[in-house]
């Protein structure tokens, strides 16, 4: 189909107020499941517009935007930063700081670029009222907090979230990422990896170390299990499908010559295939109470800590939705890539109610930017998209999605 760009039009009210509205939620980031300020601010822009709203899942925010029969789409944005100390040198840099789950307090950041899906968000909103004329249908913009966590689709959804809303039948969802500022990358079927993340307790026994022979060394123990862990990729994945395990954390013990009675790890798994899945969390299962049961030891704690279900884009929407962005965008701006060992919990959210899915990056560096080598990534301490045309770009990609599905009356 053909959208009249005329409804992506930004005067230089809208740009201008687009540009500050951006350098503020920058500036003010909040921790995952944390973002009171953020959901005012964003219930508080949202009402003024006119739109439908109520509070979900904590900190998650849902505008309603009813304009007459037709279709019904969602579109969604993540809101939170993270526990980071931004670097940029940016005059609208973080300053602001958060308290983790376990009392620490802490620097946050938009490092991820949160900021950017907030302002796409609310300004797609903005433009679709103020050109009522232009479609017909309705669009669920539901703002959700803790996409970095994996908690925050989960939450809204147990909270209600299509008991409340009307049921759309797609939803859409953008990233801004370390690529070219005004284009676009789109994987038809999985997008992002699933990814879980647990962390092991491995309990042992405790003696001096000049009496090894009194102890269950779990150092020695964990030592072992990570080692063997290494070679479920290498040999238990078939060659042809992808997994990664990583061990990201490893602690035991006070002092070097005392046998401690406990030591832990974390790790994480990010696979593309449901069934690769099952087979690698299966096998650390069994290697980690494998080794234990071989060191004579009690069977190892093993904690959930993050969970990210697939994110699957439905292949023909994104085949139609990429051949109405090429229209708006430009061809060579649109970009069928493979998918990415990234996680997100986005999928979810329509999982919940069997509706199909598309989700998309755009780029956020100048083409300067990119030539000078690897730039700044989501998560660095140094990551700050160029506020044009990345901005811009997210919302035209954002109104194209949701203009795709309700239609236009022009």
């Amino acid at each position: 189909m053909t959208i009249d760009t005329a409804v992506f039009d930004l005067s230089d009210a809208h740009t201008t107020a687009m540009h500050e509205l951006y350098r503020h939620l920058h500036a003010h980031p909040e921790l995952s499941m944390q973002e009171t300020h953020t959901a005012a601010f964003i219930l508080e822009k949202l009402t003024h517009l006119g739109l439908e709203t109520f509070m979900c899942g904590g900190t998650g925010v849902v505008g309603i935007l009813r304009n007459g029969d037709g279709p019904v789409v969602g579109y969604r944005a993540d809101t939170d930063g993270l526990p980071m100390q931004e670097d940029t040198g940016l005059d609208y840099a973080s300053t602001s700081t958060g308290t983790l789950a376990d009392g620490t307090a802490v620097p946050v950041m938009h490092g991820c670029g949160h900021d950017t899906h907030i302002t796409v968000g609310l300004t797609a909103a903005q433009l679709l009222t103020e050109h009522r004329e232009a479609w017909a249908g309705t669009v669920v913009f539901i703002f959700q907090p803790g996409e970095e966590i994996g908690k925050g689709a989960e939450a809204m959804v147990e909270d209600g979230l299509w008991d409340k809303a009307p049921k759309p039948s797609i939803i859409y969802g953008q990233h801004v990422w370390p690529g070219l500022a005004g284009t676009v990358n789109i994987s038809k079927g999985t997008a992002m990896a699933m990814a879980d993340s647990w962390r092991v307790t491995v309990h042992g026994r405790q003696a001096h170390g000049s009496q090894p022979e009194q102890s269950i060394d779990p150092i020695v123990l964990g030592a072992h299990m990570v080692v063997r862990i290494q070679t479920i990729v290498s040999r238990e994945v078939h060659p042809m499908k992808s997994a990664v395990v990583t061990i990201g954390t490893f602690h035991g013990g006070l002092k070097e010559n005392i046998i401690p009675a406990s030591a832990e790890f974390t790790l994480n798994v990010r696979t593309f295939d449901p069934e690769v899945r099952d087979r690698v969390l299966a096998s650390l299962r069994r290697i980690i109470s494998a080794e234990a049961a071989a060191s004579g030891a009690p069977e190892p704690t093993i904690e959930e800590i993050t969970s990210f279900p697939q994110c699957y884009n439905d292949p023909a929407s994104t085949t139609d939705l990429m051949a109405v962005l090429g229209e708006v965008l430009g061809e060579d701006a649109v970009i069928e890539a493979p998918p990415v060992m990234g996680s997100e919990d986005f999928g979810l959210l329509a999982e919940a109610i069997g509706v199909p899915s598309v989700y998309w990056f755009f780029g956020g560096h100048a083409q300067d930017t990119l030539d000078a080598g690897t730039p700044p990534g989501n998560h660095s301490p140094f990551f700050a998209p160029v506020i044009e045309p990345t901005l811009t770009t997210g919302v035209r990609a954002a109104m194209t999605a949701v203009l795709s599905t309700v239609g236009t009356t022009a």
